[in-house]
């Protein structure tokens, strides 16, 4: 089983070119243009043992908006293009993950129903030339390509920096077990017969 997705997007505002391999060993190649984004993207492939390729040119003379959110639509496609028909998988993942004093929650279901609950407040605007508000656009961008419920909650805060890589941590966790193939699923796990 290939479970690859590929994505390439193209506006006036971002190109973006993305392969996801959910049955990788961590190896990311990535490029934003932003090193604090590269960094989460870095962890998030090397923590759910995905192997991620992201080339983005952005629009970074206007800010880091359309770069990140339109970074979360591409990989929300790819991953989805991974899953295919979803058999066999568990379906769902939960983690609570530490990142120093940060503790976060995150729980997803790859239901095909696209939901996003995010409670993580930051006290600084920026880490790096990152935009804290981002983070949040970023996952809604993911659930919404994926048709994906994810729940993020930060449950002890902390250094902000530690807070986000905590959540992309998490998450790459999450999805990870979320994803996993489980012999006993002989379809999907539903009990409508389709995600």
């Amino acid at each position: 089983m290939n479970r690859v997705g590929t994505y390439s997007r193209k506006t006036n505002e971002t190109q973006i070119d993305i392969t996801f391999n959910i049955d990788g060993k961590g190896k990311a190649n990535i490029d934003t243009g932003i090193g604090f984004f590269d960094h989460m993207l870095n962890n998030f492939a090397r923590h759910g043992l995905f192997d991620l390729d992201v080339k983005v040119k952005g629009d970074l003379f206007v800010d880091c908006h359309h770069t990140i959110e339109d970074t979360g639509i591409a990989l929300g496609i790819a991953i989805k293009q991974a899953l295919g028909d979803k058999k066999s998988i568990k379906r769902y993942g939960s983690v609570i993950l530490p990142m120093d004093e940060s503790l976060v929650l995150c729980s997803l279901d790859l239901s095909g129903r696209p939901y996003l609950n995010f409670d993580a407040e930051f006290t600084v605007d920026k880490v790096g030339e990152f935009d804290t508000e981002m983070v949040k656009e970023f996952f809604h961008a993911i659930a919404y390509a994926v048709g994906m419920n994810l729940h993020i909650k930060m449950l002890e805060s902390g250094n902000n920096h530690h807070m986000i890589e905590g959540i992309f941590k998490a998450f790459s966790k999450s999805l990870d077990n979320a994803t996993m193939i489980d012999e006993r699923i002989e379809d999907v796990l539903s009990t409508k017969g389709s995600l």
